[in-house]
């Protein structure tokens, strides 16, 4: 039987994002053996066949001895498993995996999901970085990039695999996350979301004064939320905002559809993407969303057709972007929403994505 072993760094990101090509690699006849760090979403992956081994990762620190570790850990794994291909997701993985593979002379392919702050700040550490990838990724057989912007960004830098392809990220599920109906809220109270990751990389310092400004503006007539978890040291001031009746957080849950469908709109003040899974996912349950204007999410947002884009890091454009929206009736709301639907049905249907990727590995074995 063939072997694929897949290193991550995210249980909730592998099943949620990329179950389909782990199912299509079980359907071609390969046993499926997968690293993670967590067990967020172990019971799923396992339900499905998989055989799952714990690695620890330490996703954001720059700590040499660990990394190290990491690398040690990667290349006894793929010893003891002899696997036919490696598939290797975000920035450890994708070096101190590809590291491992060199060294072990295993196929891999890597993914790139998105460059990461290191890539906007630039300095010392970006070199390191550009350094690393350039050794780990030159024996790749196919480097994966979610955008256009990135792909050249690497190149740029002189990071090159044997083959580079751009997909539409990840692609969404048209079949889990389907058209809702539009909301006609009886309270006339219009209801914006943010989902991700609570940190100032993902645009919060903008999203919360926004939110601030606009419910000064619109007394009684709008509500702010934020459904994730804390990646930086924001809970004393969503806390405040929490307190001073403009803002609300939303507990991490594994299920966010029912939060979506009740959103009048989806914001999504990113710096930086690969490709944003929020944005595809909303437009699939057919939501008006309102984004950063970069790389990662104006590929989903036909802008003024179903959403709006904006300028990001630019708390004005932001908040011109919201009032807007505000001042839109519904009707001309949920066309957005419809548009939206239309647009990552064209492009961004996961199963197409899916088929790059099987039928890339079947080339690689071959």
């Amino acid at each position: 039987m063939k072997k694929a072993l897949i290193l991550a760094n995210s249980s909730a990101g592998l099943y949620d994002f990329r179950n389909e090509i782990l199912t299509g690699l079980r359907d071609e006849g390969y046993e499926v053996v997968i690293s993670l760090p967590d067990e967020l979403k172990i019971k799923e992956l396992k339900n499905e066949g998989f055989r799952i081994v714990y690695t620890e990762i330490n996703r954001r620190g720059v700590n040499p001895i660990q990394d190290m570790a990491l690398f040690r850990a990667y290349k006894a794994l793929i010893k003891k498993e002899q696997p036919d291909i490696v598939l290797t997701y975000t920035i450890k993985p994708n070096i101190y995996g590809g590291f491992a593979c060199r060294r072990l002379k295993v196929p891999y392919i890597s993914t790139v999901t998105g460059l990461g702050t290191t890539f906007e700040r630039g300095g010392i550490l970006l070199k390191l970085i550009v350094t690393l990838y350039k050794v780990a990724l030159k024996d790749c057989r196919c480097l994966f990039f979610q955008n256009e912007e990135n792909r050249k960004k690497f190149e740029n830098c002189g990071i090159r695999a044997r083959k580079h392809i751009t997909v539409n990220g990840s692609g969404v599920n048209l079949q889990k996350h389907y058209p809702e109906d539009y909301p006609g809220h009886k309270d006339d109270i219009t209801r914006f979301l943010y989902i991700g990751r609570i940190m100032k990389e993902k645009g919060m310092d903008e999203y919360l004064e926004a939110a601030r400004i606009i419910s000064s503006k619109y007394p009684g007539k709008v509500s702010f939320a934020a459904a994730g978890y804390f990646d930086d040291d924001y809970e004393l001031r969503v806390k405040e905002a929490e307190k001073a009746h403009y803002f609300k957080m939303i507990p991490f849950a594994q299920d966010i559809h029912p939060y979506i469908r009740e959103a009048d709109a989806i914001v999504h003040p990113s710096y930086h993407e690969g490709m944003s899974n929020v944005l595809m996912e909303a437009s699939a349950t057919a939501r008006p969303v309102i984004a950063s204007n970069i790389s990662g999410c104006k590929e989903i947002v036909e802008d003024g057709v179903s959403g709006i884009l904006f300028e990001p890091k630019n708390l004005d454009a932001l908040t011109k972007a919201l009032s807007r929206f505000m001042e839109m009736d519904t009707e001309h709301r949920r066309e957005m929403g419809k548009a939206a639907r239309r647009h990552v049905e064209q492009k961004f249907d996961r199963r197409s994505i899916i088929l790059t990727y099987i039928n890339e590995i079947k080339q690689i074995i071959k």
